[in-house]
């Protein structure tokens, strides 16, 4: 009689009798190949030595297996997941929110804020707020924002050029 296993693990790979080939390539747990045999023969190998027959290539013909302990693999496997996605760099849009008749240390002020966000690796959104009668001098707003640019040539590319959104003008850079 041929047990039939109830449901395949959720997550990870197959292992014993959730593999369902017929025929696998087997690896001991030395890495020594054993060569091509039965799923049930390699299953009673792997009991034999005390651990699991584990599916590690699923797309090779035919699959290969390994002896292994599937618990511990699980759990190696998750914290090379977890490692990888803690090194990752997720990069943020930090915005910088200024008036066209800002002074000129309030403009440097801002400035070095944007140079340590496109240091860290940040993109950055200029905003520029126009009030009342503000909105009638754009030109105003555009020199500014060419003057961002200007000042930040060296270690930002424009993404977003210079462009009118309501009542504000926005512009985002990007480190190079």
């Amino acid at each position: 009689m041929i047990r039939r296993p109830v449901a395949p693990p959720m997550n990870g790979p197959r292992f014993n009798e959730f593999i369902s080939v017929p025929k696998v390539r087997v690896i001991d747990e030395n890495g020594e190949n054993l060569g091509v045999m039965f799923t049930r023969e390699a299953m009673e190998q792997a009991a034999s030595v005390g651990l699991d027959l584990v599916e590690v290539s699923p797309g090779a013909d035919p699959p290969v297996c390994k002896f292994l302990d599937v618990g511990k693999f699980k759990y190696e496997a998750q914290k090379k997941a977890n490692l990888a996605r803690k090194s990752q760099k997720t990069q943020e849009i930090k915005e910088i929110k200024m008036r066209p008749n800002i002074d000129d240390h309030d403009y440097d002020v801002k400035m070095r804020a944007i140079h340590k966000f496109l240091g860290e690796g940040d993109k950055v959104k200029v905003t520029l707020r126009f009030r009342g009668r503000e909105l009638a001098h754009g030109q105003l707003g555009m020199q500014l924002l060419q003057r961002v640019q200007g000042d930040t040539e060296t270690e930002a590319k424009i993404e977003q050029h210079p462009r009118m959104e309501g009542r504000q003008m926005l512009m985002v850079l990007s480190p190079k």
